[in-house]
């Protein structure tokens, strides 16, 4: 049957252009389903109409109102079919309702030069045995967001003291993650990793939902098996908002994929 994952964004198309989805439960974080999961399912679809180029490359998606678990459409239409890149309009939406509205320009990563330069520093991660898993959290906690456990999430203890009371403030979460059962990451997965951490926001003693208002993804390669790395950073928060800016590294130590959201801050817990 494949795994969870697999099998939570799992589309069929139900007429041109459209494909049926169904908004799994356990994706749930706070009041909605979690925004890279969604994202998820949109490129799945993306995945099926465009067979001879299934990677995401680029993709920018708004985030119109919260999604509920249950039925699902995503709709999309091509905006330009290229050599090596197609670029298509996308959107999700229940009971007649928009969820998300996207651009996305999807290829083929295997066919990509393999040029690879950065300036970017992967993060300098302690072992994942002396880092945080997110299973030892309240049930409490879980109970609000499920999304914590379809995946394995080890945090960064100097990132963490938020858990306790404490943080540092300096706005960055990093740690090692990978979907259970084993699920080795690809293209499409990265989707999902861009936006699985809790809100930087938690570093800065600002915790609760961060609802994202946009949120523009980079997938730079095919990673390669085992864990990931991510890191998520901010450094500005003006008009009740804040930039998330993330980097995901695969077990070669290659950076695969970024993503920058606009997301409003945390509403004050009472």
């Amino acid at each position: 049957m494949g795994a969870e994952f697999d099998r939570d964004i799992e589309i069929e198309s139900s007429s041109e252009g459209e494909y049926a989805a169904n908004l799994g439960p356990g994706w749930l974080v706070g009041a909605g389903i979690n925004g890279g999961y969604q994202l998820a399912v949109i490129g799945n679809a993306l995945r099926a109409a465009s067979p001879a180029k299934p990677d995401p490359i680029a993709v920018s998606a708004y985030y119109l109102s919260a999604s509920t678990p249950g039925p699902a459409t995503v709709s999309i239409r091509p905006i330009r079919e290229g050599g090596n890149l197609s670029t298509f309009a996308a959107d999700l939406s229940q009971d007649g309702t928009d969820r998300i509205t996207a651009l996305a320009t999807y290829g083929d990563l295997s066919r990509l030069p393999d040029d690879v330069r950065t300036t970017a520093i992967e993060p300098d991660l302690p072992p994942r045995g002396e880092c945080l898993p997110v299973s030892m959290a309240p049930p409490e906690l879980h109970k609000v967001a499920p999304l914590m456990s379809r995946f394995d999430l080890r945090l960064d203890p100097a990132c963490a003291g938020w858990a306790k009371g404490e943080p540092s403030g300096n706005g960055l979460l990093q740690g090692w993650i990978r979907l259970h059962e084993e699920r080795e990451p690809d293209p499409l997965s990265l989707l999902l990793v861009l936006d699985a951490l809790p809100p930087v926001t938690f570093d800065l003693g600002m915790p609760g939902w961060a609802p994202t208002l946009e949120l523009s993804a980079h997938v730079r390669a095919d990673p390669a098996p085992g864990w990931l790395k991510v890191r998520h950073a901010t450094r500005n928060m003006a008009g009740g908002m804040f930039e998330e800016d993330c980097e995901v590294w695969d077990s070669t130590g290659r950076l695969v994929a970024q993503s920058r959201q606009l997301a409003r801050a945390p509403r004050p817990q009472a």
